[in-house]
C-alpha cells in the first residue's frame, strides 16, 4: 500500500511525573495535584510465576499489595540512584519526583501486536507498567459479543512478560453488584459508534474511571484506532480533573493495512480479504484530502461501495477534538462496517485544506 495509514504519535510527555492532560488536540488547563497513593496492606502480595514474569493480581486487595510492593522497590532504587548520582533512564525520572512514574494500559485481553505496541510505549516512558485485562460487561449491549469475546489469559500473560509489564490486574469482576452510578459520555457518546451502540461509551468511561482510581497511574496509554473512545477519555480526564496524562498511540496494522483487532479472529480467510476495503478506503480518502471534505468522503465511499461482503455502518469526517463536523484543518476520517457478522472500525488523521475549493 503506497499511503502510510499510521497516524503520528501524540506529543510525548516529559519524563517524570506529568503535569496533567496531554493531547495533540488540547493543552493542560491547570497543574496536576498529587494524589495519595495506596499504602501496603497486611495481605501477602501474590508471587510472580518467575523472575521475568509480571505479578498477577486477581482482586482489588491483591492489586493494592502489588502496587505497594512496586512503590517500595521503587523508593529503594530512588534512594540508591540519588546516592550514586545516576541520571539516566527511568531512575532519572523517579529521582525528581515523590515516587517512580507509573503507566497503565487497559485491555479486554486477547492481546495482539496492537496491545504490545501500547505496552512498549508505556515501558519506554514509565518506571512501572500495569496492564489491566478485563472484559467489561458495561460496554456491551444486548446482542453483542460479550459471551464469545475471546479470553486468552495464559497467552496474554506471556505477551505482558515479553513486554516487561510489572503487574497484570485481571479481576473476574469489577462492579458487583452492577453500579447504580455510572459516568456519562454525554453528546460525545451519542454519535458514530454511540449511535449504533447506545450506552457503550457510558460503560467504557465508568470502567476506565474506576481503573484509574484503582491503579493511580501517572500515564495512561490508549490506541488511536478507537478514536472516539480516546476523545471521550480525554474529555473525561479534563472535565473530572483526573490526575493522569493520556497518551494516544498510533494504530498497529498488519503488513497489508488491516488494523489489528481482537475481533479479527472471527474473520474467515475470505472475509479477512474483504475487510481490507476499510484501510483502502481510508487511504483513498487521504489521497483526495487536498480537494476538500466532499472529495474525501466520495473517494473513500467509492472504495467501500465496490467492496464485496462489506456492509457500511458509517463513513464520517469529524473533529479530533469533539467529533463535531469539520470542513477544514485537522480531521478524522472514521469508518465502521460489518464483514460477515464481525463489526470492524478504523480511522485515520488527515488535514483538510482551508482554501475556498476545499472548504
Amino acid at each position: 500500500m503506497s499511503i502510510d495509514l499510521s497516524a503520528p504519535h501524540d506529543r510525548a510527555p516529559r519524563r517524570g511525573r506529568p503535569t496533567g492532560f496531554e493531547s495533540a488536540a488540547a493543552a493542560p488547563t491547570e497543574a496536576a495535584r498529587d494524589v495519595p497513593r495506596p499504602a501496603a496492606i497486611p495481605r501477602p502480595m501474590p508471587a510472580p510465576a518467575g523472575p521475568d514474569q509480571p505479578v498477577l493480581a486477581r482482586d482489588r486487595a491483591e492489586l493494592r499489595a502489588a502496587l505497594a510492593a512496586l512503590d517500595r522497590r521503587g523508593d529503594a532504587h530512588l534512594r540508591t540512584d540519588t546516592e550514586d548520582d545516576q541520571e539516566s533512564g527511568p531512575a532519572r525520572a523517579a529521582s525528581r519526583h515523590d515516587r517512580p512514574v507509573r503507566a497503565v494500559v487497559m485491555t479486554m485481553g486477547a492481546l495482539h501486536e496492537g496491545h504490545a505496541s501500547l505496552l512498549r510505549a508505556a515501558r519506554a516512558q514509565a518506571d512501572q507498567v500495569v496492564a489491566t485485562i478485563f472484559v467489561n460487561p458495561l460496554q456491551f449491549g444486548a446482542g453483542e459479543d460479550l459471551d464469545r469475546y475471546p479470553r486468552t489469559l495464559a497467552a496474554d500473560l506471556a505477551v505482558c512478560a515479553r513486554e516487561g509489564v510489572d503487574v497484570v490486574f485481571a479481576p473476574t469482576v469489577i462492579h458487583d453488584p452492577p453500579p447504580l452510578v455510572q459516568l456519562s459520555a454525554g453528546p460525545l457518546g451519542a454519535v458514530l459508534e454511540g449511535a449504533s451502540r447506545p450506552g457503550h461509551f457510558d460503560g467504557m468511561l465508568t470502567l476506565v474511571g474506576t481503573m484509574l482510581h484503582l491503579v493511580h497511574p501517572d500515564l495512561a496509554f490508549f490506541g488511536r484506532k478507537d478514536a472516539q473512545q480516546l476523545v471521550c477519555i480525554r474529555r473525561m480526564v479534563v472535565d473530572l480533573a483526573f490526575d493522569v496524562t493520556v497518551i494516544g498511540v498510533e494504530t498497529a496494522r498488519e503488513p497489508d493495512g488491516l488494523a489489528r483487532s481482537s475481533r479479527n479472529v472471527y474473520l474467515t480467510p475470505v472475509q479477512r480479504t474483504d475487510a481490507l476495503a476499510l484501510s483502502r478506503a481510508l487511504a483513498a480518502g487521504v489521497a483526495a484530502s487536498g480537494a476538500g471534505a466532499p472529495a474525501v468522503l466520495a473517494a473513500a465511499g467509492a472504495v467501500l461501495a465496490a467492496a464485496d461482503g462489506v456492509a457500511v455502518d458509517y463513513l464520517e469526517l469529524a473533529s479530533p477534538e469533539d467529533l463535531g463536523p469539520v470542513r477544514s484543518g485537522p480531521a478524522l476520517l472514521l469508518v465502521a462496517a460489518r464483514v460477515g457478522t464481525t463489526r470492524l472500525i478504523d480511522n485515520i488523521s488527515l488535514i483538510l485544506p482551508t482554501n475556498a475549493q476545499g472548504a
